[in-house]
């Protein structure tokens, strides 16, 4: 199944690029079913259709649908709140404090990812077209496998190799010990999440397959923000293979008092189209009505994509890179718009920890590589190389700060 997710700064027009992108599909052949995980819902208004929870026929081949996270929170995790609200209870926590206390941060947001699994493996659609909320929401989404792991591991832990091994000697001891020991259908549930949560990520981090396209106004804060997100995409491993610059100016054309506007516009696009390169930049015009209903979603489809195939891989650069040259190992992150001073690195056991700000990936390293300290990392062309030295194999391993450059 082809995976395409549209994220940007709000505003920029993402949803009918998503709206109108699935149109094409379905036109093209493609079962497609065209996904909004946005909270402030407008792929309705956009197909001028009602949406609800599960998919809804638009025409042939194409299918809608927006997200109630509070539905699948439900379906996901009720056994598992069950417990925990009991125990909470127990505790003389209140029901609706205990609630709220059995969700994970992100829980509600995982939830709409674990329906990309679930759809792909049903085999109902060949193509998913993911509409996103604004970039920081959505970086947090798609971040979500890589930050959650942790706490879904550590429960799952607790559950395989503590309680679920316990659960009948203690029950037979104690009535008031049985009352904590979580039930089967909730051991059960969080196994299934954390199995789920592993295949996600490698579903969206499937270049092939997957790809994300940004979106965004030739202004100076729709680019920095595209900016950022570009980078903390390639760091968490997303292969972005496509920018579309929405709502520009005829160049040809008088634009009224907008003039001075459209000339703001030209000189962001220079930008843009350098400073973005070798992604392929996509210009799409400022329509003079609302681009609303599938007869306007065709107009746009046809003046983003012309004749060519949605679908297809527009740009195919893995943005994380393992290389050998002679006895240097390089692990190679794609971190266009990252300033050096931002990045710190550094290694613990087998697993590679880079961090920008706020976002961190942590890349499990191959075995040949743990132990090794990493060596100083430098930018060339864009990429961060981190080099690691195999003849020093087996040292005493310490954690290393990335030495700013």
């Amino acid at each position: 199944m082809r995976i395409l997710t549209f994220t940007g700064k709000g505003g920029v027009g993402k949803t009918s690029v998503s709206a109108a992108t699935a149109v094409r599909l379905s036109e093209s052949g493609y079962r497609t079913l065209v996904l909004s995980t946005d909270p402030a819902h407008s792929l309705s208004d956009s197909f001028n259709i009602a949406l609800g929870p599960e998919p809804t026929k638009i025409k042939e081949n194409l299918h809608a649908i927006e997200v109630n996270p509070y539905v699948d929170l439900k379906q996901n995790w009720q056994a598992v709140q069950k417990y925990y609200t009991r125990v909470f209870a127990a505790q003389g926590v209140s029901g609706v404090v205990a609630d709220e206390m059995t969700i994970l941060p992100g829980m509600e947001e995982l939830f709409s990812l674990l329906r990309i699994k679930r759809y792909k493996a049903a085999g109902l659609y060949d193509a998913l077209v993911l509409d996103t909320a604004p970039t920081g929401e959505t970086l947090r989404l798609l971040s979500l496998p890589d930050t959650l792991s942790w706490g879904m591991k550590a429960v799952k832990n607790v559950n395989k190799y503590i309680m679920k091994p316990l659960s009948k000697p203690l029950s037979k001891m104690s009535d008031k010990i049985a009352y904590y020991i979580p039930p089967e259908d909730a051991i059960e549930s969080v196994d299934q999440v954390f199995d789920e949560l592993e295949d996600i990520r490698e579903i969206l981090t499937n270049n092939d397959n997957s790809t994300v396209r940004l979106v965004m106004n030739a202004e100076r804060m729709s680019i920095k923000e595209t900016m950022r997100a570009l980078t903390y995409l390639n760091l968490y491993g997303f292969n972005v293979d496509m920018v579309l610059v929405n709502k520009l100016l005829d160049a040809q054309e008088d634009s009224g008092y907008l003039e001075k506007w459209k000339g703001i516009q030209q000189k962001y696009l220079g930008e843009i189209e350098g400073g973005f390169n070798p992604l392929p930049v996509k210009k799409l015009k400022m329509y003079d009505q609302e681009i609303v209903g599938l007869k306007a979603l065709e107009t746009f489809a046809k003046d983003i994509y012309g004749d060519s195939d949605p679908a297809q891989l527009m740009f195919n650069e893995p943005p994380i890179k393992f290389e050998r040259h002679g006895d240097i190992y390089e692990v190679q992150l794609k971190l266009m718009f990252a300033n050096p001073v931002d990045i710190d690195v550094w290694v613990t056991g087998d697993e590679l920890f880079v961090q920008i700000g706020n976002q961190r990936k942590i890349i499990t390293l191959p075995i040949s590589l743990t132990g090794l300290d990493p060596g100083d990392a430098v930018f060339k062309n864009k990429w961060l190389h981190i080099p690691f030295d195999l003849n020093t194999q087996g040292q005493h391993h310490r954690e290393k700060e990335f030495n700013k450059v």
